[in-house]
């Protein structure tokens, strides 16, 4: 989440249920997009308004093996202007950083770094 934030992607924690940890990306029309939070192996996304969902990002094909690294550069790439959002063929310019989330208690919990 924080290397998306540096990049401008306004990504935060997104909790699903019990155990169930992803990435919600808040779209700029009152959308959001909300990556894996299903437990699969693939990276995907639901896109929802409201809390109803309005599109989807399929299985992004051998994400199953991506790194972090490649996982974020999937996520800045993709393109959510259609139903079955696609990905980029290269993510577009970062836009200035996002302050990172978690204050006092972010700071405190991993030790005042």
């Amino acid at each position: 989440m924080d290397a998306l934030r540096e990049r401008g992607v306004p990504a935060h924690v997104a909790r699903t249920g019990v155990g169930q940890i992803g990435v919600r990306v808040v779209l700029f029309d009152g959308r959001e997009a909300i990556w894996d939070t299903d437990g699969a192996a693939g990276l995907e996304a639901q896109v929802l308004r409201n809390g109803t969902l309005v599109g989807f990002v399929p299985v992004i094909d051998g994400s199953e093996d991506f790194d972090e690294q490649q996982i974020i550069d999937a996520i800045a790439r993709t393109d959510y202007d259609e139903p079955v959002a696609r990905q980029r063929p290269s993510a577009p310019p970062p836009a200035p950083p996002l302050p990172m989330e978690g204050g006092f208690f972010r700071r405190f919990r991993d030790g005042f770094r």
